[in-house]
């Protein structure tokens, strides 16, 4: 089975086309390191919880938009690979240099399929 990426970001909602252009820059980078699809989503009906929410776990900003973001590899050890690489290799490093939220607020993590349709 495969193995995927989630993360979910606060963006600023004035940034949605910064954002798009630095995913549209990355997923071929994703892809050469062996990622089976991507899906970036801009939020649009992510309602605030009173006890637990995406808007809570991600500090949400009334200015920000919750985006999620999704990669799938075929094993766990090319997902890790490409984490390794992220550190590594120099195209990543300019990316991230420009990121257009606040990545101390991302939330992410890594997990095996349990079930695919």
């Amino acid at each position: 089975m495969s193995y995927f990426q989630i993360a979910v970001i606060p963006v600023p909602t004035a940034h949605r086309d910064q954002y798009k252009t630095v995913a549209e820059t990355m997923a071929p980078l994703f892809m050469e390191y062996g990622a089976l699809q991507l899906f970036e989503g801009w939020g649009s009906m992510v309602p605030p919880g009173e006890v637990t929410s995406l808007p809570m776990a991600v500090q949400l900003k009334d200015d920000e938009t919750v985006v999620v973001s999704f990669i799938e590899w075929p094993d766990a050890e090319k997902a890790m690979a490409c984490m390794e690489a992220m550190e590594t290799d120099p195209r990543f490093a300019e990316m991230g240099a420009d990121m257009p939220f606040d990545g101390q607020r991302m939330i992410f993590g890594t997990f095996e399929t349990l079930l695919k349709r």
